[in-house]
């Protein structure tokens, strides 16, 4: 069991309403008495409005047409965390929290989200799935990338992932898991090798910037550092978008 801290939850100083939807969802696998787990030691009285959990036998879920430990998914997470997959597939119940609530000037949802998250793990939990960011933890992972005592840095909600294209000399960085702060996603290209560390750099400049509630607008122009030119955005994507499963802000670094 962690030694409980209590979860902050940051302002977002940026913020101005808007129709922006944030959109949750994990899966912890384990095995479950029953009962409210205990939130109070994480800084939380319980989940937002619209955020539910909900609790099914594993062998049960097995047929689901979505179950997320089955297909070329599951095999990736089988891949990159063999231990936490076989956890996970050994576990007799799931809980599957998610839901879509308002966009929010502060992310208390988040700090109710994760402390839930830390409390079933501290009563039977064993791995959680956070298919927005395409990773499957065990517990003390999680506990390690979420249980910080003044929060975990906004790219630890975030996966962030450099593509390279041998062939031009060019990269992309592009981010997932904007969704949970009800904002797009990051999608950095035509990045030159030799400053394909700034490109990143960057990338996490932007998503922190949204984080705090910015919205980009079409067409917007953001200077780059030295007088390097500029960056234009591009409103793009969708929920189905197959690489973010959001919708998503384009860039392309200058010539």
């Amino acid at each position: 069991m962690s030694q409980p801290i209590k979860i902050p939850a940051w302002q977002r100083p940026h913020w101005q309403p808007s129709d922006e939807e944030i959109v949750l969802q994990f899966y912890v696998f384990g095995k479950f008495q029953g009962g409210r787990p205990p939130l109070e030691a994480y800084g939380s009285t319980g989940l937002p409005a619209g955020i539910e959990l909900s609790s099914h036998d594993h062998a049960a879920l097995r047929a689901w047409e979505g179950y997320p430990l089955k297909g070329s998914f599951g095999r990736m997470l089988k891949e990159d965390a063999p231990e936490a997959y076989q956890q996970a597939v050994d576990a007799p119940h799931v809980l599957l929290l998610r839901g879509r609530i308002k966009d929010s000037p502060d992310t208390g949802y988040l700090r109710d989200t994760l402390a839930t998250l830390a409390a079933l793990l501290d009563t039977g939990g064993v791995a959680v799935l956070d298919p927005q960011i395409l990773t499957l933890f065990d517990a003390d992972t999680w506990r390690r990338r979420y249980l910080l005592r003044d929060g975990a840095p906004i790219r630890n909600h975030l996966l962030i992932l450099r593509e390279h294209d041998e062939a031009q000399g060019y990269s992309r960085v592009r981010t997932r898991g904007m969704r949970k702060l009800g904002r797009p996603d990051i999608l950095l290209e035509h990045i030159p090798d030799e400053v394909v560390d700034r490109g990143g750099l960057l990338c996490e400049r932007l998503v922190e910037l949204e984080a705090l509630g910015a919205h980009f607008e079409d067409g917007q122009q953001i200077d780059l550092d030295g007088g390097e030119g500029q960056l234009v955005a591009s409103l793009e994507g969708s929920l189905e978008d197959p690489h973010f499963n959001n919708s998503f802000v384009r860039f392309r670094w200058p010539e």
